[in-house]
């Protein structure tokens, strides 16, 4: 049985919201549902456009009196100043405490079974193989992780992200540019459709319910090595883009309908230079969808 695996996730910074109104403002902001949410307890969710776009995501994690925010540590700043212009007179404290954290992500054997001194951890919403994330005070001396590989840079996170089909923003997507149903927050846990109103809702709503998403973040394998930010081409027209990258497999923004109807028509979709194919789960997906969409809009008889 091989060590669990551990890096330090040095991009992740830390927003803090306490008051008596946190809940109340979290709950009308955000994607997901974090209504009595228990201590430690943490759910995947972004806060969105009016026109219901990505601006930022975050784990918002429960503590006694209110809530922690693991956000993009570049993020943290901006999110702070974003959140309080909806508090208004509310009862809240919102504050970038970046500087008194550190963020680990634990993965694979005994991952669940470690914890550090001075850390705070839960379970890592999006997927049960992304592991635990855990939330260390920065003044802590324990580095102690016997049994365990500590030795793993981001790039083995990103293995791990890369193989699961699971996007970050600002990687695989553009913040202010994707809708959360494009970053794949409805397959990952990052969305709840029976809660009340949030910022963006009615759009991510129609999403769900009356259109074919044609663009996701999915999983692309090469027939060589991959490079981020290259374009998705069929001919010499774009379809898509690379994110991150790990050898020959990449995850990629891609509009799903272009690379059906090229598989199809036995056409080649490349990227650098290199013929890449696309999750066939995906695509699969898509079709249903499409079918299933096409299927409801005709007449009844």
């Amino acid at each position: 049985m091989s060590a669990a695996k551990i890096v330090r996730l040095a991009d992740r910074g830390v927003v803090s919201v306490t008051g008596a109104d946190s809940e109340k403002l979290l709950q009308g902001l955000v994607t997901n549902d974090i209504e009595g949410l228990a201590q430690g307890e943490a759910r995947h969710a972004a806060l969105l456009s009016p026109q219901g776009k990505i601006l930022f995501d975050f784990f918002v994690i429960g503590q006694s009196d209110g809530y922690l925010l693991d956000v993009l540590r570049s993020s943290a700043g901006d999110l702070v100043k974003r959140l309080s212009m909806y508090k208004l007179r509310a009862d809240v404290i919102i504050t970038d405490i970046s500087e008194s954290f550190r963020i680990e992500a634990v993965w694979g054997d005994g991952a669940t079974s470690f914890h550090r001194n001075s850390a705070m951890h839960f379970s890592d919403p999006r997927h049960s193989l992304l592991g635990v994330r855990h939330m260390i005070d920065a003044r802590s001396t324990d580095d102690s992780a016997t049994g365990f590989d500590d030795q793993n840079t981001l790039r083995d996170y990103d293995a791990l992200r890369v193989s699961l089909g699971v996007p970050q923003g600002g990687r695989d997507y553009n913040f202010g540019d994707a809708y959360p149903h494009e970053a794949d927050f409805d397959l990952l846990n990052g969305v709840s459709f029976s809660k009340g109103c949030y910022v963006g809702q009615e759009i991510v709503a129609r999403m769900q319910n009356k259109t074919v998403v044609r663009k996701r973040a999915v999983k692309i394998s090469g027939a060589a090595p991959l490079t981020s930010n290259d374009d998705v081409l069929i001919g010499d027209v774009a379809i898509g883009r690379v994110g991150t990258v790990d050898g020959r497999d990449a995850i990629a923004m891609l509009r799903l309908d272009r690379a059906l109807e090229a598989q199809e028509k036995n056409q080649t979709l490349t990227a650098g230079g290199v013929a890449v194919t696309v999750d066939h789960i995906a695509l699969e997906n898509y079709r249903a969808s499409a079918a299933a969409r096409s299927s409801a809009a005709l007449p009844s008889s």
